[in-house]
């Protein structure tokens, strides 16, 4: 048993290593053209969604009769909707929705769906076998059905898309996972743990959830462009966010019905893309920059 403790421990020291780890792919990271351009605006993002309340002098909800659907100008930056309230006030706002819905849509699935995987590809056998029957039956549907199938049952609000999203997301993490643990639980290492009698929490915990984090963090960034795409298309529906919250897609489905009026479509679309470009810059820097196959790739 004192093996088992000095080869944990050892496992654990490197936890000191891997904070100074981190912030040297942070710096890589900056030092990819893409991951700084996608890093740069979702710190812009981030930025607006915080700050919001001293970005806008209007409240994102005010309606204005005498002021509907104004043209972008001096009064409106980004004009008006169709009852007057403020383009620039609705879509800054927007983005405290859309990063709240991202942030724990995929936080969620990806602490569930880890956990999923780790002990499928531990347990393996009937239990691996049982779990991924139902992570495949849950990925047998196309992500926005499913998602629609959850708000049908739940209702359309801002807190049951975000489960519905959470629940779209979980299998992709248990698979992803679970192939991943497949692989290092057969190393040397793990096997000499396990014979020398180490919990099945202790090997999962320090031993195979290390090695797969990077995978997951990836994994997560990317999917997060993925969120907000079903967000939108939720809101789109009328089965998202319920009005008078803003989100862009509610509002790019308003500014549908009015074509001569651009701005109501156009500025919400382009929030949506922005914050898109910046997650999928992000999330294939950081897999470049994580990767070591793709490292040594680059360097050749």
């Amino acid at each position: 048993m004192d093996t088992v403790s000095s080869l944990s421990n050892h496992k654990e020291s490197d936890d000191h290593a891997s904070s100074s780890q981190a912030w040297i792919i942070f710096k890589d990271l900056l030092k990819h053209p893409l991951g700084a351009t996608g890093f740069t605006i979702l710190l812009f993002v981030v930025m607006t969604a915080i700050f919001s309340p001293y970005l806008v002098s209007v409240d994102p909800v005010a309606v204005d009769f005498n002021a509907i659907q104004q043209p972008p100008g001096s009064d409106y930056i980004l004009g008006t909707d169709e009852i007057g309230r403020s383009m620039w006030s609705r879509i800054v706002y927007g983005s405290r929705v859309a990063l709240k819905i991202i942030l724990f849509s995929i936080g969620g699935a990806l602490i569930i769906g880890t956990t999923i995987g780790l002990i499928s590809g531990y347990a393996g056998g009937r239990v691996d076998m049982v779990i991924m029957r139902i992570m495949d039956g849950l990925l047998a549907f196309p992500p926005l059905v499913l998602a629609l199938g959850i708000i049908a049952i739940l209702g359309p609000d801002l807190i049951n898309a975000t489960i519905a999203i959470m629940v779209v997301n979980i299998p992709s993490f248990a698979r992803l996972v679970r192939g991943a643990v497949l692989t290092v639980r057969e190393q040397d290492y793990v096997l000499a743990i396990r014979a020398l009698g180490a919990s099945p929490f202790r090997i999962m915990r320090y031993h195979l959830l290390p090695n797969v984090v990077g995978n997951i963090i990836v994994f997560a960034s990317l999917r997060a462009s993925t969120a907000l795409i079903t967000e939108a298309s939720l809101s789109f529906l009328g089965l998202g966010v319920q009005p008078p919250t803003p989100s862009w897609g509610y509002m790019i489905a308003i500014g549908m019905n009015y074509w001569d009026y651009w701005w109501m479509s156009f500025f919400p679309g382009l929030a949506i893309f922005i914050t898109i470009l910046g997650f999928n810059l992000f999330g294939d820097a950081l897999r470049d920059v994580i990767d070591p196959h793709l490292r040594d790739s680059t360097r050749k």
